[in-house]
């Protein structure tokens, strides 16, 4: 078959690159130098005050697929807070521009709403994880950096694993280091690939993402986890972006150099904690995969969903 007349070529990659632009502005806002900038949670209330702890009182509001999210219930499954706190389930969805609730709530169809509901001419992000009170129908925080510390710290007395600390106060300073290194060039370190907006942008975040790996690899082959032998929220905020990168980041995202598979002591790391009581169940392989490939199509025009990589490590590696 002939090629197409190169003027049907330019043009169509000049259409398409304005576009494409134009969606990422809206989808990933970068900065001058084309890198992505994650904007900063707006709701950041603690379980104190008019807010307190109390079983069956908080919803968390989650997405599967979100890495942000699955921190949240993962800590809750590891302190065993299932009964205490409930879990609603959205759905991601392109054409709705953001999150559906499975159910109407309020007169609300989608998290948008829920969240202009609670705060009426809200024009911010409206994301999950979201921890929402029934009692005052308003949205206690939408950080999962501090909402997992809330579920570890504020729900003991309902929780089936309260003796479970997963940010004791001889490693907070650790926690807190590894935290900022592997929030900037892992967690978002993905994402800033995923979605830089020139070649130099790119090749940055690459280069601070699998130097990061690299250094943390080097690390496992002498202690099971980030802060030493415990394990600890660190570990937790790690996990979910590594149990995504072998499915999505590796191929959509462009962190490509190698797999988490490729690092001996990284997926033997991975598997350890996969295999924890509760967390396998919180991880929904074909969720993700649907949502990454089906749902941000700047980075997959065609639409097309892969078939799941090879996780096998996952349960042969014994922790």
């Amino acid at each position: 078959m002939a090629i197409p007349p190169s003027w049907i070529v330019q043009t169509g990659r000049s259409i398409w690159t304005q576009i494409w632009q134009l969606m990422m502005s809206q989808l990933a806002p970068p900065n001058d130098r084309g890198e992505y900038q994650r904007p900063q949670s707006e709701f950041r209330n603690q379980i104190e005050g008019k807010y307190s702890a109390q079983p069956h009182r908080y919803r968390l509001y989650i997405g599967w697929s979100c890495p942000w999210a699955h921190r949240t219930l993962v800590v809750r499954a590891l302190k065993g807070l299932e009964d205490a706190i409930e879990i609603v389930v959205l759905q991601g969805d392109a054409n709705a521009g953001g999150w559906k609730l499975p159910k109407s709530e309020h007169d609300c169809q989608t998290l948008a709403q829920l969240y202009r509901f609670a705060k009426p001419g809200y024009t911010g992000r409206s994301t999950v994880p979201m921890l929402w009170d029934t009692q005052t129908y308003s949205i206690v925080n939408n950080e999962s950096a501090e909402i997992i510390e809330i579920l570890n710290a504020e729900f003991n007395e309902y929780a089936q694993h309260p003796e479970l600390d997963l940010a004791p106060i001889a490693l907070q300073e650790s926690i807190a280091q590894w935290n900022e290194t592997v929030y900037q060039t892992v967690n978002n370190g993905v994402y800033r690939c995923g979605f830089a907006q020139t070649q130099a942008a790119y090749d940055r975040a690459h280069a601070e993402l699998f130097a990061t790996l690299d250094e943390i690899e080097l690390l496992l082959k002498n202690q099971d986890y980030l802060c030493g032998d415990l394990l600890t929220l660190a570990d937790i905020r790690l996990f979910t972006t590594l149990i995504r990168f072998d499915v999505v980041y590796h191929n959509l995202f462009k962190c490509n150099r190698r797999q988490i598979r490729d690092y001996p002591h990284l997926q033997a790391y991975t598997a350890k904690i996969y295999q924890l009581p509760g967390v396998a169940a919180t991880c929904n392989f074909p969720t993700i995969l649907q949502d990454y490939y089906g749902n941000l199509f700047p980075l997959n025009p065609g639409g097309i969903i892969p078939q799941l990589p090879d996780l096998s490590y996952l349960v042969e590696l014994k922790s």
